[in-house]
């Protein structure tokens, strides 16, 4: 028999699982982001610096009265701004590894429009559940942590027997992110974070 000869199509065996293809694009959208992030961290740091308070905080931040009056683009702005450095590198450092993924597998503007979703998300369930101001990428990040959490749901089959760990991990993330967010002395915004 012919090693070249085409496989009968009326086979009923199954055909073998698909890879999922991961990072099949470059992170351009992420990287933008991240640099974006960084360049409003300078320009608050500079503003408290030259001007004595955070200029930016007091115009983009979620601050209640405001989004009454009608300033809306502050649920999603916020995102933009951060409290520390540690605050900005650990929110970058998760938008670079969320990012790595989910751009390869949603594209450029998906993975946009997803982070500009869970950011709006996330600061309307602050907005709604307390009075209290915040700033920071965490609400877009759990969102996109979630969202993650959801591909590989939905993927499990593709991803074989990776999925169980996968799944482990994000989980295992997200829930040490959640608790973290209970420690009154840190001061986070756990609503946003569920948002």
């Amino acid at each position: 028999m012919n090693d070249q000869t085409p496989e009968n199509p009326t086979s009923t065996s199954q055909p073998a699982p698909m890879a999922v293809r991961l990072n099949a694009v470059k992170p351009k959208a992420t990287y933008i982001l991240m640099g974006v992030i960084a360049v409003f961290y300078l320009l608050q740091v500079l503003s408290e610096r030259y001007l004595g308070f955070d200029l930016l905080f007091l115009y983009l931040g979620k601050i209640q009265q405001p989004i009454l009056a009608g300033q809306v683009w502050r649920l999603i702005t916020p995102a933009f701004l951060h409290g520390s450095l540690l605050h900005l590198a650990s929110n970058l450092y998760a938008l670079y590894v969320l990012g790595l993924q989910l751009e390869g597998i949603y594209g450029h503007r998906r993975f946009l429009l997803l982070f500009f979703i869970a950011a709006f998300g996330g600061n309307v369930l602050s907005f709604v559940l307390t009075p209290a101001a915040s700033l920071g990428a965490s609400t877009a990040i759990f969102g996109l942590l979630a969202a993650e959490i959801i591909f590989v749901v939905q993927n499990k089959r593709f991803l074989g027997g990776r999925s169980r760990g996968l799944l482990f991990n994000l989980i295992f993330i997200l829930l040490l992110n959640l608790s973290i967010g209970f420690n009154p002395a840190l001061n986070i915004d756990y609503f946003g974070h569920l948002g």
